[in-house]
């Protein structure tokens, strides 16, 4: 891996969490329930939060975008979420749960220069991102743009995550590989247990089939491991992804990249350090 593609794989990992605590704070249950949302799960509120911004998207959008959930998952809250609340309101919701998530987050660090500086930054590498053919990255890319800079700084983390997603679907359909098999692989070479991947509730007879499809390609081992092909792809897809997340942060000079590095440590500390992120996910952070 390049020197420039690991400094953008590092910037995922930073900014990864500071995005994702939105799904699992208490303020933002609080924001969900409020409107009319079961919270006794995260998945009602987790698919309005992420949606919103495409407007009322159908099941088989969200599926599309979303990628690697079961279509019989998505059509349990797809359209339905919408009934609830529609986009305008579940996004004016959306912006006061990480307004609260943030404060809570980070205390009076909220205010600090150095959170201004992040979002300063940030920002400029967001606008520089182009998001055609990337529908989530551009849905959000096209909300209007807040005016502090902690909510600035989240609404950049999230374009630039979508922006990053959107890529790795391109990356994994030019490697043939399906929502379910795309789990399987990832399974396959450490990335998360097959437990954790049960989260987007595929049967276990289509995760068997995945499996069965990799195998006659050569993917995977007898046992479910990856093969070296099968490591040999998923290498493939990440470094694809990395390259169609590159471009963007080519807008700030090395310096502006290092200063980035560190401003975001603490932040992503204070992510990490909540307790409110769950300790292995199915993006694979930490291990890819």
């Amino acid at each position: 891996m390049s020197d420039e593609l690991g400094r953008v794989r590092q910037l995922w990992h930073l900014l990864e969490p500071l995005h994702a605590v939105l799904y699992y704070a208490p303020e933002a249950f609080e924001e969900a329930s409020a409107l009319g949302y079961a919270v006794d799960e995260r998945w009602p509120s987790y698919f309005a939060w992420r949606a919103a911004p495409l407007g009322e998207a159908s099941a088989g959008r969200v599926a599309e975008t979303f990628y690697s959930f079961s279509p019989r998952m998505v059509d349990a809250y797809v359209p339905a979420i919408w009934s609830v609340a529609s986009p305008d309101t579940v996004l004016a919701a959306r912006r006061r749960a990480v307004d609260r998530t943030y404060r809570t987050l980070l205390g009076e660090s909220v205010t600090a220069p150095e959170t201004a500086e992040t979002a300063v930054l940030l920002r400029r590498v967001a606008q520089a991102a182009d998001t055609a053919d990337r529908p989530l990255a551009a849905a959000n890319a096209a909300l209007p743009w807040p005016d502090e800079p902690h909510l600035a700084l989240w609404h950049a983390a999230t374009v630039l995550r979508e922006h990053r997603g959107d890529g790795h679907l391109a990356a994994l359909a030019d490697a043939e590989l399906d929502p379910a098999e795309a789990l399987v692989s990832f399974a396959a070479i450490g990335a998360a247990r097959p437990e954790v991947f049960a989260s987007r509730r595929w049967s276990d007879e289509e995760w068997s089939q995945a499996r069965e499809r990799l195998a006659k390609r050569g993917l995977l081992a007898g046992d479910g491991t990856a093969t070296e092909a099968g490591r040999a792809l998923r290498a493939e897809v990440e470094r694809r992804t990395d390259e169609a997340a590159a471009a963007p942060w080519r807008v700030l000079t090395d310096e502006e990249r290092e200063r980035l590095v560190e401003l975001l440590g603490p932040l992503w500390v204070a992510a990490i350090g909540s307790g409110l992120l769950p300790s292995e996910t199915t993006l694979g952070i930490g291990k890819v």
